[in-house]
């Protein structure tokens, strides 16, 4: 009897093994195809992958090792492109060390008592610069410790101070496609690699437009309070009946009606006056418009008349990290005023150094953000004359002399056929500088667009490569 009940329980197990062996290969053979081509859409008939290659993205590593990748945008809510900016502080500057002993230029400060000046004393001029690069310049940025290091396509590095004025303690939203939407902050960071924008979908329209001033009219993509970018951002205010938040992606225009107001017309033709905010008022800090003649202007509230939003063409999110091309060594000549042309490599206000590099100049209320590529000439007929800004496409600019025009410029280096020492202009004493034109720009100087391809990363130069800091 006990012989029997062993034997029927072994045959029992066996039977329940065969079953689940059955079982398990059965279901093998129903997942694995279904996995290889749905039913339910044939491979012919799937849908495509939409392309947005203006879109930033990259792949994140933190300090613990985990890894993120996909879209990304800037303190969740701000850049969010290729062309944006990455904004930051070079505490550092190399290039003073070209300058002969004792000829860096001074500044003058006063002493005052009551208001009148009693006496003033020298010092020689500020060379911490800030620093700004568009996000498709850059390769790679990383977090060492009270510093961020940002390593430029080019191969250049420079050495940020982390806690002055850095975008990269706003930390980062990315979009991965394994976690979801993640906001990840900088004290988790330790390396953002920048990296050629796959197919995406879902990704919202960008701004376009129009924005017209008493400068002229200005139009391309557009990002308003230096913040919203796209259809889902809102402008806030305050109307007679209370507060307001108006989606981007359902207004017409915006028109300045006063100090501290605006007229916004909406898709469906209704028209909103709002204020009570900093959106819609002189506290405003400007609308970015990527104009491709100039590559970017901020228009100040002041200067500001109306915008008008238009639909860019379909899909299009704005130029591709490959339409970057590496920036390269500044090269051409200066003239002095006592008629001297000396010509090489150039560093222009002892910080720019290379065609991505950017002259930043305001005229009646606009600044352009030029890059260097774009720039044929330089010219300065007096010193209270406004400087002549000629561009590669042939247009001439009139702009103030401030900024990198006015006479906090610090001069400007000339390496005579590359080579050391480097013979130093002081700015009062340049009366022209010609730059030759670069084999490839983002905008190109004709303000069309070039064709995305493979990102060249050429051998820089060794006084680039070996100074932190410059650019």
């Amino acid at each position: 009897m006990k012989r029997t009940l062993i034997a029927n329980g072994a045959l029992a197990i066996v039977l329940v093994l065969l079953a689940l062996a059955v079982r398990h290969r059965a279901r093998e053979r129903d997942v694995h195809p279904a996995a290889a081509t749905s039913p339910a859409v044939p491979p012919s008939t799937a849908p495509a992958p939409e392309t947005h290659p203006g879109c930033l993205y990259g792949r994140i590593t933190t300090v613990d090792g985990a890894i993120y990748e996909g879209r990304l945008r800037w303190g969740g809510d701000q850049e969010a492109f290729w062309g944006d900016y990455f904004n930051g502080f070079k505490p550092r500057n190399p290039w003073a060390a070209h300058v002969p002993p004792g000829r860096l230029p001074r500044e003058r400060r006063p002493i005052e008592i009551l208001g009148v000046e009693i006496a003033h004393r020298e010092r020689p001029i500020d060379l911490s610069r800030p620093f700004m690069a568009r996000f498709g310049d850059i390769a790679r940025i990383e977090a060492r410790g009270r510093d961020v290091r940002v390593t430029l396509k080019s191969g250049t590095v420079f050495d940020l101070n982390r806690f002055d004025a850095s975008d990269f303690d706003d930390g980062v939203r990315v979009w991965d496609g394994k976690r979801g939407v993640v906001d990840l902050d900088s004290l988790r960071i330790r390396t953002i690699e920048l990296l050629p924008t796959p197919p995406l979908s879902a990704v919202p329209s960008r701004l376009h437009g129009t924005v017209r001033t008493r400068q002229g009219d200005f139009t391309g993509f557009v990002q308003w309070d230096r913040q919203e970018c796209v259809g889902p951002d809102t402008l806030d205010g305050h109307t007679s009946k209370g507060k307001l938040s108006l989606r981007f992606d359902t207004i017409h225009s915006i028109a300045r009606r006063s100090r501290d107001s605006a007229l916004v017309t909406l898709l469906d033709g209704r028209q909103i006056v709002l204020s009570g905010s900093r959106e819609v008022g002189h506290d405003n800090r400007g609308i970015y418009v990527d104009d491709r003649r100039y590559g970017r202007v901020l228009v100040s509230w002041d200067a500001f008349e109306r915008v008008d939003f238009s639909p860019g063409p379909p899909g299009d999110t704005g130029p591709a990290y490959g339409d970057f091309p590496p920036g390269r060594p500044l090269a051409g000549s200066v003239t002095t005023r006592a008629g001297r042309r000396l010509a090489g490599r150039l560093v222009y206000d002892l910080d720019e150094s290379e065609s991505t590099d950017t002259l930043d100049a305001p005229a009646q209320g606009v600044d352009y953000t030029l890059p260097f590529g774009l720039i044929a000439s330089i010219v300065l007929p007096g010193r209270e004359e406004r400087a002549r800004v000629t561009l590669q496409s042939g247009e001439e600019l009139r702009l103030e002399r401030s900024g990198d025009l006015g006479k906090g410029n610090a001069g400007v280096l000339v390496f005579a056929g590359g080579r050391q020492p480097a013979e130093y202009v002081p700015w009062t004493d340049v009366a022209r500088v010609d730059l030759d034109r670069p084999p490839a720009m983002y905008p190109p100087p004709g303000g069309n667009q070039i064709e995305a391809g493979p990102i060249e990363r050429p051998e820089p130069s060794p006084s680039a490569r070996t100074l932190p800091g410059s650019g």
